[in-house]
């Protein structure tokens, strides 16, 4: 399900592994473009923090429905995860209590929808990735201050929730330097294509609404033991998490 890149020998196991890959609803609608909160038409609240130009959900969305109240498909059982080719949506390891700090982990058929994200908002693009990614390198978010090549992964992780990791400059190196940016992100970990969970705590993973072809679909991941975000592309019945920004 998933492609190989040769970022590492660690990142080709890796890749290689995850393939095996009647009352009134809430308002959707974020009212106010000077709030630093918006509410899904689940009523769920999330925090925002203001990058650059972009406006970010600070949290995982966690939504069950789409933006016009229809119900997402909730999938537990792994053999019908596995031949999912219409959205889907799950919580780590079927757990509704994961939901609250990791949110929910949706398939690409459900990001594709176009439907997801609270109105005003929309689930991020590739290209809004690389943009953040850019804005904070030529910035100053690398772990060591400079403003070039991607050492920011630090700068977008959480300071608790990840495991730890003596290799300087990685998200797991002294995780009270983290989060410099207030993205906030947290290890959510997986559902790959074969219906199996895993890495939660040590990789999270973040869908783009952008496809790379017919059958895949670009994504970001963060990893505790690497210093840089990393951009691949998976089928679409992997689960990731997803990362929302406010429309322009």
């Amino acid at each position: 399900m998933f492609k190989k890149n040769n970022l590492s020998a660690m990142l080709a196991i890796f890749l290689m592994f995850a393939s095996s890959c009647t009352e009134k609803e809430p308002s959707n609608t974020d009212t106010d473009i000077n709030s630093n909160t918006v509410t899904d038409i689940d009523g769920n609240v999330y925090n925002t923090v203001k990058i650059g130009n972009q406006t970010w959900m600070v949290e995982n969305l966690k939504t069950t429905k789409y933006n016009d109240g229809t119900s997402i498909p909730l999938v537990s059982d792994s053999k019908v995860w596995k031949a999912l080719s219409i959205p889907g949506f799950c919580f780590y390891n079927n757990d509704v209590a994961n939901k609250s700090t990791y949110g929910a982990l949706y398939n690409w058929y459900t990001v594709n929808t176009g439907k997801l994200a609270p109105t005003g908002w929309h689930v991020s693009t590739d290209s809004e990735w690389t943009t953040l990614e850019n804005y904070l390198i030529a910035n100053g978010y690398n772990y060591d201050g400079t403003t070039t090549g991607n050492k920011i992964a630090k700068s977008m992780a959480a300071t608790t929730g990840w495991e730890t990791y003596s290799g300087i400059g990685t998200i797991g190196n002294d995780l009270t330097k983290n989060n410099s940016s207030g993205f906030a992100s947290l290890p959510g970990g997986i559902r790959d294509g074969s219906g199996t969970f895993w890495s939660i705590g040590s990789y999270g993973y973040w869908w783009s609404s952008t496809g790379s072809n017919s059958y895949y679909a670009w994504y970001r991941f963060l990893y505790y033991g690497y210093s840089e975000v990393v951009r691949n592309d998976a089928g679409g019945r992997c689960g990731f998490s997803v990362r929302c920004v406010r429309d322009f």
